[in-house]
């Protein structure tokens, strides 16, 4: 049975317009709503217009990196439940490990499968709340 992701804001914040593209695609087609960030600045400003559900962030960006980005998110007492899955072309321990001291909840390498998008969706976001 297919699972009925409608309603779930998901946020794809990536400096590569290819990435955003593709996340955006994978994820409506599941019924998703998605908001797009270019990078940390540009998704700050965004997330407390609209309280996604869900967060993937890349690592590697400029101004405000995926880090620094989560950070701020962990930090913020009306965000910090937020879910913040990391993207990174790295597979690297220190790259995880860093993660999750700046509280993010999973990380996934790029490239990601829609399994993978959808899976982390699954395992963060209660998807029945929204039905």
């Amino acid at each position: 049975m297919e699972d009925n992701f409608a309603g779930v804001k998901v946020m794809v914040i990536d400096d590569s317009k290819t990435i955003r593209r593709t996340a955006e695609s994978l994820l409506k087609k599941v019924g998703c709503e998605v908001i797009t960030a270019i990078d940390g600045f540009d998704a700050l400003a965004k997330i407390a217009d609209t309280h996604p559900s869900i967060i993937f962030v890349d690592i590697m960006m400029p101004r405000l990196d995926g880090y620094q980005t989560c950070a701020l998110i962990k930090n913020n007492s009306a965000l910090k439940k937020t879910p913040v899955i990391m993207l990174s072309s790295k597979d690297g321990l220190f790259d995880r490990a860093k993660g999750r001291i700046v509280g993010s909840d999973q990380y996934l390498t790029k490239p990601f499968s829609k399994d993978e998008l959808l899976s982390a969706i699954r395992n963060h976001v209660d998807i029945s709340a929204n039905q």
